[in-house]
């Protein structure tokens, strides 16, 4: 909310949400631009905490649209990887997590797994 592409971000989510068949997608733009100087003021003055709850309350809102239409979830996940995501700042950007790997041998079977480079020198 608090980047300079915050029209086409706006657009894209009235969009989706239209797109819901909601009817309150007019409603759900006029929040957007309510909450934004919230999220601009909580930046400016250095307050996560605040910033952190109010994008918390619409994360919690596209959960509940989830739940009611489980079937907007691949158009949900578009937006987010199209439109949202692409708009954040690299600080804001999702990080991914330590990867995790499984494996399990059976008999005389070896597994070998890395992160990065591996070099086995077996005799």
């Amino acid at each position: 909310m608090a980047t300079d592409s915050w029209q086409q971000v706006r657009e894209a989510t009235v969009g989706w949400w239209r797109g819901t068949g909601a009817t309150d997608a007019d409603a759900v733009g006029a929040q957007l631009d309510d909450v934004r100087p919230l999220v601009l003021t909580a930046r400016q003055a250095g307050d996560e905490d605040s910033e952190r709850e109010l994008a918390e309350a619409w994360r919690a809102r596209l959960q509940q649209a989830l739940r009611d239409r489980p079937d907007l979830a691949d158009e949900l996940r578009s937006l987010l990887d199209e439109q949202l995501v692409p708009a954040l700042s690299d600080r804001e950007r999702p990080q991914p997590g330590p990867p995790v790997m499984k494996a399990t041998a059976s008999g005389n079977g070896r597994v070998y797994q890395a992160g990065r480079d591996q070099h086995i020198t077996e005799r």
